[in-house]
């Protein structure tokens, strides 16, 4: 169960060489490759209706389970330093990543999952919450490692984040499979497999529409990619 305590400061990690995440960072977009999750060098119709050259197939992600749990363990390598209580999946996309990281990290930690929806007396609003089941494991001075999927806009972070520290625990950091957007500004570093932004473009402006490329409508019908 967590411990009653705050949580230690977190020693600074060692920068790794740019050239040897610069390698990595293509093995694991090779991994994504050949599980058929990443499709590129396309002309994709998204959800959205921006077009994009590429898409990330969010059902495929985990669908190899040796890949999944090879990339958990190079997530729970990274944070063994920074012993965690609880590791949070941002939602049930994230599960299976978040379970093999939980499984690989030593201190054994419990694994727990948010839910997301929409509601607030002033319009629509993004919110999140742990399922009742889910309450008393994340107590003050529980120390809790938050996994996700894709990172795009990084709203469910904040959220999560939020959540977390007004349940009075300690966010001892952030894992990601991709994020999609450097540009987002989170309260602490986000350790990602994959960093690549994901260009987007308006219809009315995309430089693949003026080149001619074929629009493909594959993923348009798709939740967010």
């Amino acid at each position: 169960m967590p411990r009653d305590k705050a949580a230690p400061d977190r020693p600074k990690p060692r920068a790794s060489a740019p050239a040897d995440a610069e390698v990595r960072e293509k093995i694991h977009l090779e991994i994504l490759r050949r599980t058929g999750a990443y499709r590129g060098n396309d002309h994709f119709l998204l959800p959205s209706g921006h077009h994009a050259p590429e898409y990330i197939d969010k059902a495929l992600i985990t669908t190899e389970p040796s890949f999944t749990e090879g990339l958990g363990a190079v997530i729970a390598k990274h944070f063994a330093q920074w012993p965690a209580d609880v590791v949070l999946s941002t939602g049930l996309g994230a599960l299976i990543l978040s379970h093999c990281v939980a499984r690989a990290l030593p201190g054994r930690p419990l694994l727990v999952y948010a839910t997301k929806g929409v509601g607030g007396a002033t319009g629509p609003q993004r919110r999140v919450r742990l399922p009742d089941e889910f309450d008393r494991f994340i107590a003050r001075g529980t120390k809790v490692l938050i996994v996700e999927d894709l990172i795009t806009t990084g709203e469910t972070l904040k959220l999560l984040i939020d959540l977390v520290e007004h349940m009075g625990g300690n966010v001892i950091g952030i894992a990601c499979l991709w994020q999609r957007n450097s540009k987002v500004e989170l309260p602490q570093p986000v350790f990602s497999l994959v960093k690549r932004d994901f260009p987007t473009y308006d219809p009315k402006s995309c430089p693949l529409c003026r080149q001619g490329l074929p629009l493909n409508r594959e993923f348009a019908s798709r939740g967010a990619g």
